[in-house]
């Protein structure tokens, strides 16, 4: 018997097509913001650390620092054009628009990440 001689039972409703596609897609929103939230915690992260790194415990970091500059050079070889001096200096500005992170989750509640 061949796979062209079976023949369902019963045909296939319109409505549970509809219903599988429904599922699929609710699936594949679901990890796409995931995924954006993860980028935005990253990116959270990356500035915060960047920034805790510039000051050293001080209250504003010191005139000329080229830590950016030099760690975009060691990593973005690594990681790509996404970890270019630009990037992380929008990663700083982004963790001092935004020092609490958990006003990053409710900020995700009102609007998808992407549009952050």
């Amino acid at each position: 018997m061949t796979k062209a001689n079976i023949q369902p039972a019963q045909p296939i409703s319109e409505q549970f097509v509809a219903e599988i596609r429904q599922i699929i897609r609710q699936a594949q929103q679901n990890a796409v913001r995931s995924v954006d939230f993860c980028r935005v915690q990253m990116y959270w992260n990356l500035g915060k650390r960047i920034l805790e790194e510039e000051q050293q415990g001080k209250a504003r970091a010191e005139y000329g620092s080229y830590l950016i500059k030099d760690l975009a050079q060691r990593i973005e070889p690594e990681y790509g054009s996404g970890f270019g001096e630009r990037q992380l200096k929008f990663c700083r500005q982004f963790y001092r628009e935004y020092p609490i992170v958990n006003t990053l989750r409710s900020q995700s509640r009102y609007r998808p990440l992407s549009e952050t």
